[in-house]
C-alpha cells in the first residue's frame, strides 16, 4: 500500500514539475499570452510560487542567456523572451507581496544624464527582474541626484548606468564619485556600446558587462552573501 501512495505522489509531482517546464518552454518560444495563461493555471493549482518563479521564469531566462551568449539568440529574442516572462511576472507580483520577500537585491537602473538611448538598458532591466532582483527603472537623463536619492530611499544595493553616447560617459564617473564621497553602502555597475571594462576599472565602478546575461551574473556576484 505504501509502495502504491508513494508512487501516485512521484507521478503527481512529476506532474507538476512538467507544467512549470511547460512555463519555462513557453518563455523561452516567447509565446506571451501562453506564460500568463499557464502560470494563472498553476496559480490556481496551488503549485508553489517560488517554484514558478524559480525555475519556470527565472530558469527560462538563464537559458536565454546562455543562448544568447552562444549565438543562437539575438537582441530581438532576447527582448521578446523578456516581455513574455515579464507578462508572467505580473500575474505572480501580488502572491510574492503577500509572502516572504524572493528579491535577490534592490537595483536602480537608467541611462545617465544627456543620452536618450534606452534598448540596451530595457534589456538589462527586464532580465534583473526575471533573475529576481527589485528593479526600480529611471528612465534616460539621469542625473547624479537622481540616481543617489533613488537608492536611499529604496535601500537599494546597486546602481546600474547606461550610455551609448561618449559624451556621456563621464557622468558614470560623476555618479561613482559622488557615491564613494557620500559613503554610500552601494554597488555601482555600467554598461554601454562605448563602455569598456577598461573604463568600468578606471572610474571605480564595481561591475561591468558588455551584455543583458553578463549584467545579471555581474549582478548575482555583487549582492552575494
Amino acid at each position: 500500500m505504501l509502495v502504491v501512495i508513494d508512487g501516485q505522489m512521484t507521478e503527481r509531482k512529476g506532474r507538476e514539475k512538467m507544467s512549470v517546464q511547460d512555463i519555462y518552454d513557453a518563455v523561452v518560444a516567447f509565446d506571451i499570452e501562453k506564460v500568463v495563461a499557464l502560470v494563472k493555471v498553476e496559480v490556481e493549482k496551488g503549485t508553489n510560487v517560488s517554484d514558478i518563479l524559480s525555475d519556470g521564469l527565472i530558469g527560462a531566462m538563464d537559458e536565454v542567456g546562455q543562448r544568447y551568449t552562444e549565438g543562437e539568440f539575438f537582441v530581438p529574442e532576447m527582448l521578446m523572451a523578456a516581455k513574455a516572462m515579464k507578462a508572467g511576472l505580473e500575474v505572480l507580483k501580488p502572491l510574492l507581496s503577500q509572502g516572504e520577500s524572493t528579491k535577490k537585491g534592490t537595483i536602480i537602473i537608467g541611462t545617465v544624464k544627456g543620452d536618450l538611448h534606452d534598448i540596451g538598458k530595457n534589456l538589462v532591466s527586464m532580465m534583473m527582474e526575471g533573475a529576481g532582483f527589485e528593479v526600480i527603472d529611471l528612465g534616460v537623463d539621469v542625473d547624479t541626484e537622481k540616481f543617489l536619492a533613488t537608492a536611499k530611499e529604496r535601500n537599494a544595493d546597486i546602481i546600474c548606468m547606461s550610455a551609448l553616447l561618449t559624451t556621456t560617459m563621464p557622468f558614470m564617473e560623476v555618479t561613482v564619485k559622488a557615491i564613494r564621497e557620500q559613503g554610500l553602502n552601494l554597488k555601482t555597475m555600467v554598461g554601454g556600446a562605448p563602455v569598456s571594462e577598461d573604463f568600468a576599472t578606471k572610474i571605480g565602478a564595481d561591475g561591468w558587462s558588455p551584455d543583458a546575461p553578463g549584467a545579471v551574473e555581474t549582478a548575482r556576484r555583487l549582492t552575494a552573501k
